[in-house]
């Protein structure tokens, strides 16, 4: 059957346009992924804890706080490559680098941090200094360092934080507490819990003495200022984060390393549909040829591939796998291979018992009369009456063989390189999302399993008109 004769057969029944739609959909997700992220996302972005260092961990998903009553705090990240200011010194000059952001939520922000890159000098090494300055006129310093000096044999310019930037995060240092105690002393003049102040200053930074002893939030505009003191025009300073860490992140949220989850949820539907397609493909070409062969030669070939399909569809595929990975570690092509070698048996038998009623047919006996050879029997009189059925079982392999790499990656079976939906679950349990109820960590793979398993399920349901024309018309889904 053609290919839009065949689109024309889904698109009449419920169920077909239903997973014409949906695999539409997922497969446009997936050029736009394939076209805009890097081929080795898995190690250079996933698995390097470096890159989500700034995130918040194992925060819910920005959306969320619609449906709460409490106002979360948004994360925010600000990046300059030039200062905000420059203010001239007699001994040099300060370049300010600064981070204006509206606290408007009911939950304290989580952490304040900076990070500096490519810091180069050439006399004295610079001073960095965090300040922050809140709404009711508190002025506190935050950090205050002086970049490490020239080491034994280095010459000028020295440079500094090339490779790793420096990245503080701030308010837990003693002299920041300290500050805080006599702010909050003479601003409010009450006794102050120095408990809270010691064992959570991020709460005192942003929050006002209490009644109950607590630091309830202080609403409105923080200024956070990183200022570089230099000595000579000549000394240079690369980019400049700030971060203000909040209780929620992005459209999926974060896990525990601070990964956006929804990053690595768009990066797994390709791999999800790579996995069921080229799965389904080089199962259903296998099981189709050694069923065509099977039926029509007969004999000991027969005999010989009908055993090894009983052998091979009776040994157990877990523990053989788990040796396998094992042996060659966890390879998504090994997954793929062993999926592979274990799915074609069931069609080949199935294939088999439908050839052994064609090749006795009118059609097969009077191509063999007027000589066509084996092959040619097989491929142009055979094979088109099990093309629908072959069909069929092509779009049934694909969730199959999704399943079951999603069930070994939540074994830890799964290439630790190429993050998949099974990893991101396997991970959640693993670190207790379950139980600490972090749905967001858990549901949302689970669902993008199901879905596009269940797009090549409404494809095959779609499907069945053709393997079957009895059943045209007849399906209540059918309009």
């Amino acid at each position: 059957m053609k290919t839009a004769t065949l689109i024309r057969e889904l698109w009449k029944s419920a169920p077909g346009k239903l997973g014409l739609t949906l695999l539409g959909l997922l497969s446009l997700v997936s050029v736009y992924v394939i076209l805009t992220y890097p081929s080795d996302y898995g190690t250079s972005r996933w698995g390097n804890p470096a890159l989500w260092a700034d995130n918040p961990k194992s925060v819910p998903p920005a959306w969320t706080g619609f449906l709460s009553s409490v106002k979360p705090t948004r994360h925010r990240i600000e990046e300059w490559e030039k200062p905000s200011e420059v203010v001239s010194l007699d001994f040099g000059h300060e370049r300010i680098y600064r981070m204006v952001f509206a606290l408007k939520g009911d939950e304290h922000p989580t952490f304040i941090s900076f990070s500096l890159w490519n810091v180069e000098y050439h006399l004295r090494p610079p001073v960095i200094t965090a300040v922050l300055s809140r709404p009711d006129g508190g002025r506190i310093t935050l950090f205050r360092q002086a970049v490490s000096g020239p080491r034994t044999g280095e010459e000028a310019p020295y440079s500094r934080y090339r490779d790793e930037p420096l990245r503080e995060v701030l308010g837990s240092d003693q002299r920041v507490k300290d500050q805080l105690t006599r702010f909050f002393s003479e601003k409010y003049i009450k006794d102050i819990d120095l408990d809270v102040v010691h064992s959570a200053p991020v709460m005192a930074l942003f929050g006002v003495p209490g009644f109950d002893g607590g630091f309830p939030v202080l609403k409105g505009e923080y200024t956070l200022e990183v200022r570089i003191l230099v000595n000579d025009e000549r000394d240079k300073a690369g980019k400049v984060r700030m971060v203000q860490g909040g209780s929620v992140y992005g459209v999926m949220g974060t896990d525990a390393l601070g990964r956006d989850l929804a990053e690595g949820l768009l990066f797994g539907l390709p791999v999800a549909l790579l996995i069921g397609i080229a799965t389904s493909t080089i199962s259903t070409l296998l099981g189709m040829i050694l069923g065509m062969v099977s039926g029509y030669a007969g004999g000991k070939t027969d005999l010989v591939i009908q055993r090894a399909a009983d052998i091979v569809a009776n040994i157990p595929v877990l523990p053989l796998l788990i040796f396998l990975v094992f042996i060659g570690g966890s390879k998504l092509w090994l997954i793929l291979m062993v999926l592979v070698a274990f799915s074609w048996p069931g069609l080949t038998i199935m294939v088999r018992s439908m050839v052994l009623q064609l090749r006795t047919g009118q059609e097969v006996e009077a191509a063999k009369t007027l000589g066509a050879s084996g092959a040619r029997v097989i491929f142009s009189h055979i094979f088109p009456h099990t093309a629908s059925y072959i069909l069929a079982q092509l779009v049934f392999f694909a969730p199959s063989a999704i399943l079951a790499e999603a069930g070994l990656s939540f074994l830890g079976l799964g290439d630790p390189s190429i993050p998949t939906w099974g990893q991101v679950l396997e991970y959640g349990f693993r670190t207790g999302a379950v139980f600490l109820g972090y749905w967001w960590w858990v549901v949302p793979p689970g669902l993008l399993i199901v879905i596009t398993a269940v797009t090549f399920m409404f494809l095959a349901l779609g499907l069945e008109p053709v393997v079957d024309p009895r059943l045209r018309g007849r399906r209540w889904w059918r309009y």
